[in-house]
C-alpha cells in the first residue's frame, strides 16, 4: 500500500514543515488560579505554532514559523523563546505605538484545572499584529518555491483572528499546493474567537471554505461539528461517552464531500476530572481506511493545553517520515499523552520517550 501522503524530498527544501500562525506569550499561574495569582510563568504558545515546535524539539525536524508580532520588548520576548524552541521564526514586525492603542502582543492567561474544577483560558489578543496580517506581508513564493517547504500547517485559531487571516491562511494553502508542498489544517474551534463575528455560522462558512485546500485535515469532535458542520451521533453535550464508530461515521460524510482529504484524523477525549481524561485517536485515509491508537483510560494530566497540538505534530511526523498511518496515529497519540503531563502548551517530551510509549512502555524509572 502505498503511503496517504506524498511529501516533497527533503534534499529540495529547507524547511520540513512550516507553521502559519499566531505565537502569544502564555502567563501560568502555576498550581494557583488566575483571579488570585501573585506571579505567573511564562511561555510562548500558539495552536499551529506548537505544531512545528513538537516537530522541531522532539522529532528533530526543520521547522519555522510564519507570523507577526508587536515591535517591542514583549515581541523580541516571543521571538527569543521561539528560537529557544528550535523554529526559526519568519516575523512581520509591526511598528509599536508605545501603549498598544493601534497594534499589541497577544497574551494568553491560562490555569491548568484540577479534579471537579477544569482547565481555564483567558486570551487578551485583541488587535494584535498577526491579526492585522495581509496575504501581501509575505513571500510566498520566496517561501514555497525557492526556499521549499514540505509541509506546511495552519489552523483554524489562526483563521478566526480577523478577516485577513482567513485570506493569509488562502494565500498560503494555494502557495504550498503550487508547490507541491502538503498542506494540513487543524480546525481548533474556539467559540470565543468567533462570538464577536458571526458565531458558529461565520466559523462554518470560513472553515468550510479553507477546507478546499486541505489535504490532511486535523480536529476533535466537537471541531468537527462546529467548523464543518458535521454531526456525531449518539454524542452528549458532555462527551460522556465515546463510541469510535459514530466517529468513523462522521469522518465517512467529512471525506465524501471534501474529496480533497488524502487523510483525517480525531482525537477522542472523555473528561473524567481535569486530571485524568480518557485518551485515544482515530484516523483515516483513502487508501487504507480506518486505524486506531491505543486507548489510554484513566490517563493521568498535568496540564491538557496543546495534547491536540502534540497529537498533531505526532501524526504528521509518523505521515512525513515513517509514510504509515497506522504507525503515524499512534505517534500522534503517544506524544500528546507524554506533553500532557508537563507543564506549557509546548512538548518538553523526546522522540525515544514517544516510541518507548507506543512501543508499550510503561513509566518504570529510567536509571
Amino acid at each position: 500500500m502505498s503511503a496517504p501522503v506524498t511529501v516533497r524530498p527533503a534534499q529540495e527544501c529547507r524547511y520540513d514543515v512550516v507553521s502559519l500562525g499566531e505565537v502569544m506569550l502564555r502567563l501560568d499561574p502555576g498550581e494557583g488560579r488566575v483571579r488570585t495569582a501573585r506571579r505567573f510563568e511564562a511561555w510562548e504558545g500558539g495552536g499551529e505554532y506548537n505544531v512545528a515546535r513538537g516537530l522541531s524539539r522532539c522529532f528533530g525536524l526543520r521547522a519555522g514559523v510564519v507570523t507577526a508580532l508587536a515591535d517591542n520588548e514583549v515581541g523580541h520576548l516571543i521571538e527569543n523563546l521561539i528560537l529557544g524552541g528550535g523554529v526559526a521564526p519568519m516575523i512581520h514586525w509591526a511598528s509599536y505605538d508605545g501603549i498598544g492603542r493601534s497594534v499589541r502582543n497577544g497574551l494568553n492567561f491560562t490555569e491548568r484545572g484540577f479534579g471537579v474544577r477544569g482547565a481555564v483560558g483567558v486570551s487578551d489578543r485583541g488587535h494584535t499584529a498577526i491579526s492585522q496580517l495581509r496575504p501581501q506581508d509575505v513571500d510566498w513564493e520566496d517561501l514555497f518555491g525557492r526556499q521549499g517547504v514540505r509541509w506546511l500547517h495552519t489552523g483554524g485559531i489562526f483563521a478566526a483572528l480577523s478577516e485577513q487571516t482567513a485570506e493569509v491562511a488562502q494565500a498560503a494553502m494555494q502557495a504550498a499546493h503550487e508547490h507541491g508542498t502538503i498542506v494540513s489544517y487543524d480546525l481548533n474551534y474556539r467559540p470565543s474567537l468567533w462570538k464577536g463575528i458571526g458565531g458558529i455560522e461565520r466559523a462554518q462558512e470560513v472553515n468550510r471554505a479553507l477546507a478546499r485546500y486541505v489535504d490532511v485535515m486535523i480536529g476533535n469532535e466537537e471541531d468537527f461539528t462546529a467548523s464543518l458542520s458535521f454531526e456525531v451521533e449518539g454524542v452528549d453535550a458532555n462527551l460522556s461517552k465515546l463510541d469510535t464508530s459514530a466517529f468513523e461515521a462522521m469522518i465517512e460524510q467529512v471525506t465524501s464531500e471534501f474529496t480533497n482529504f488524502k487523510v483525517a484524523a480525531t482525537t477522542l477525549r472523555q473528561v473524567r476530572t481535569a486530571t485524568v481524561n480518557d485518551w485515544a485517536a482515530i484516523a483515516w485515509s483513502r487508501e487504507g481506511g480506518f486505524v486506531h491508537s491505543t486507548q489510554r483510560p484513566g490517563l493521568e494530566i498535568l496540564d491538557r493545553v496543546g495534547g491536540g497540538d502534540s497529537f498533531a505534530s505526532g501524526l504528521i511526523y509518523g505521515l512525513m517520515e515513517l509514510g504509515d498511518l497506522a504507525q503515524a496515529v499512534e505517534y500522534g497519540a503517544a506524544h500528546g499523552a507524554l506533553a500532557m503531563t508537563t507543564p506549557g502548551d509546548t512538548t518538553m517530551a523526546t522522540k525515544a520517550e514517544v516510541e518507548r510509549l507506543v512501543a508499550g512502555g510503561g513509566a518504570r524509572v529510567q536509571r
